[in-house]
């Protein structure tokens, strides 16, 4: 066997995207087998299953804190300190914080079925590895002699909600306000994840799509990232006046059919801004569109959710709730999960920055998917089978993308080059 094929486990601090994104799809994978056997106990009954938390809580704790910060470390301390102009960490200053990360949110799974100090001991763990990490970066800015450091810092103030959302969630839990523990997590997925995602977009989709095809300019306005840093803020508030003030006051009626109004024009202009970026465009180069319909899938989910509040309000009650969450978190930060994460991975590796066949076509079969899922939220008899489904579909595509891309994290370049 080649001496490049051969995977090794000390390859993985070569360079911090390999540890970061190998860690990562260890836990998104072991989170989507999770979240599986628990529709399928729900389906079936067959397992049996008893928990100490709300299931979704677990779910939707895991899946915003857990493997999203593990990849945003891998992009942040492979892109950032070129971005900053500073000089890159070693993996090995990575190693303890993101493995505090790891087994803090696998022993939240595991916790869930046993007992409720062990998950609130998992939380205290990843909340340590994902302060540390925060700081580590919060390092680089400081020290980086770049005079436009606003996408930068932007991520920094994200890490830092990011830590304080988990900080929340571990305090809820501990005291069993489980309520305020999902406004912590819906806080922490807009706030942190979101955030970073946009700041990301904005800087990246427009530079990459005048690379690839040098007729579009590459345009990127401030205002459109306060645009989208904007929307972040009015969804935080709207999690809490949601938990604070209830719906079904005067006054709840109004910030209802506001926030909706926001939502709808916001997603339009997001839809508007797609198209000028270069969506039609972008699909000569696979994993450009994969970039650019990812982006779209943003404007979706507001129009989505702004739509849902007007039915809302008309039909006297909530119209697929988690419908506008799913085409947030599957459509568009999965979508451009795969996309960032797979040219990463491919351009630290010495390979071709494109998506061939099969990442093209696991990248398709996730849109009809997260069409699937959306449909699962509105009620009826067919909800539990869907939600199997999606879930069983979610983690096949997940294992099916992951596995080629952590067998390059532990083999070394075979172009002969350090990274």
């Amino acid at each position: 066997m080649n001496a490049h094929l051969s995977w090794r486990l000390r390859h993985l601090l070569l360079a911090p995207h390999r540890l970061g994104f190998f860690l990562a799809m260890v836990l998104l994978c072991c989170a989507g087998l999770w979240w599986t056997l628990v529709q399928w106990d729900r389906l079936t009954g067959a397992l049996g299953l008893s928990y100490v938390f709300s299931p979704s809580l677990v779910h939707g704790a895991v899946m915003t804190f857990g493997f999203m910060p593990l990849f945003f470390s891998g992009f942040l301390f492979t892109a950032g300190p070129k971005w900053l102009n500073v000089p890159p960490p070693e993996a090995s200053q990575l190693l303890a914080p993101l493995l505090l990360q790891a087994c803090g949110w696998l022993l939240w799974l595991v916790g869930v079925h046993v007992h409720p100090a062990w998950g609130v001991s998992g939380v205290l763990l990843a909340l340590v590895g994902l302060l540390w990490m925060s700081a580590l970066y919060w390092r680089l800015v400081w020290r980086s002699p770049v005079r436009d450091q606003v996408h930068a810092r932007v991520i920094a103030i994200a890490c830092a909600v990011g830590c304080l959302c988990v900080f929340g969630l571990l305090v809820s839990v501990w005291v069993n306000a489980y309520a305020w523990a999902m406004a912590c997590v819906l806080t922490g997925l807009w706030g942190f994840v979101v955030a970073v995602y946009v700041a990301v977009a904005h800087r990246m989709i427009p530079f990459f799509t005048a690379s690839a095809m040098p007729q579009v300019t590459a345009w990127r306005p401030f205002w459109a990232l306060g645009l989208m840093l904007g929307a972040v803020l009015l969804e935080v508030l709207a999690t809490w006046v949601d938990l604070l003030q209830p719906a079904d006051t005067a006054w709840g009626v109004v910030l209802l059919l506001l926030r909706g109004t926001l939502e709808l024009a916001t997603g339009a202009i997001l839809l508007w801004l797609a198209g000028v970026w270069g969506l039609i465009q972008s699909f000569q180069n696979r994993l450009l569109a994969m970039l650019h319909v990812g982006f779209a899938w943003l404007g979706l989910s507001l129009l989505l959710a702004g739509g849902s509040q007007w039915a809302g309000w008309m039909q006297g009650q909530p119209v697929m709730p988690f419908g506008a969450l799913h085409g947030l978190t599957m459509g568009c930060l999965a979508s451009l999960m795969l996309a960032m994460v797979t040219r990463v991975s491919a351009g630290h590796s010495g390979r071709p920055l494109q998506a061939g066949g099969g990442v093209w076509g696991l990248f398709w079969l996730l849109q009809v998917i997260t069409v699937l899922r959306i449909s699962a939220a509105w009620p009826g008899a067919h909800t539990t089978w869907l939600l199997a489904i999606a879930a069983l579909a979610w983690v096949a595509i997940m294992l099916a993308w992951g596995a080629p891309l952590t067998r390059w994290y532990g083999q070394v370049r075979p172009d002969g080059r350090a990274g």
